[in-house]
C-alpha cells in the first residue's frame, strides 16, 4: 500500500467536558446504591463511571483518514479518484448541510460537538451516494489532503 503524498488523519474525540459527565454519571449510580452500603456505593461509582467512560471514548474513536489513494471515514472507504470537489463548511453552513439541505442518500459522519465540516462529492456514476458530509476541527487540511491525493492518483 503506497500512501498518499499528503497523509491525513483525524480523531474526533469526545470534548473534555463528556469525561466529567461520565464521572456524574458515576456519581448517579453511586447514590442509588447508597441504601445498600458502603461496598455497593463505591461499586456503583467505579462501574457507573467505567461505562460512562466506554461510551463517551467509543462515541469519539472514529477516525478520519486520506492514506493509499483512499479516504477512510468511518467505517467507509472511498478511492479518492471516486470524489470530486471539496467544499469547507462554516458553523451555519454545517448546520444547513446537515438538516434542511441534506439528502437521504448521502453519507453523513456526524458529530454534533464539532461544528465545522467537509462536504465532498461523489462522482462515481454507479454509487447513489451524492455527497460524503464529514464533521472535522481541520476542513481546510483535509481538502488539501484529498486534492494532493486526486493528484497523485491521477
Amino acid at each position: 500500500m503506497q500512501l498518499s503524498t499528503a497523509p491525513y488523519e483525524e480523531r474526533l474525540t469526545a470534548p473534555r467536558s463528556w469525561w466529567l459527565i461520565s464521572f456524574l454519571v458515576g456519581v448517579s449510580f453511586a447514590l442509588i446504591l447508597l441504601p445498600f452500603g458502603p461496598l455497593p456505593l463505591l461499586g456503583g461509582l467505579v462501574g457507573g463511571t467505567a461505562v460512562a467512560a466506554v461510551v463517551a471514548s467509543s462515541y469519539g474513536s472514529v477516525r478520519i483518514r486520506v492514506v493509499g489513494g483512499s479516504l477512510i471515514a468511518g467505517e467507509a472507504r472511498i478511492p479518492v479518484t471516486a470524489l470530486g470537489e471539496a467544499e469547507v463548511l462554516d458553523p451555519e453552513q454545517a448546520r444547513a448541510w446537515r438538516t434542511h439541505k441534506a439528502d437521504t442518500r448521502a453519507f453523513l459522519l456526524l458529530r454534533a460537538y464539532i461544528p465545522r465540516a467537509l462536504r465532498v462529492e461523489v462522482t462515481d456514476p454507479e454509487d447513489p451516494t451524492p455527497y460524503l458530509y464529514l464533521s472535522t476541527r481541520e476542513p481546510e487540511r483535509l481538502a488539501q489532503a484529498l486534492k494532493a491525493a486526486r493528484e497523485a492518483a491521477a
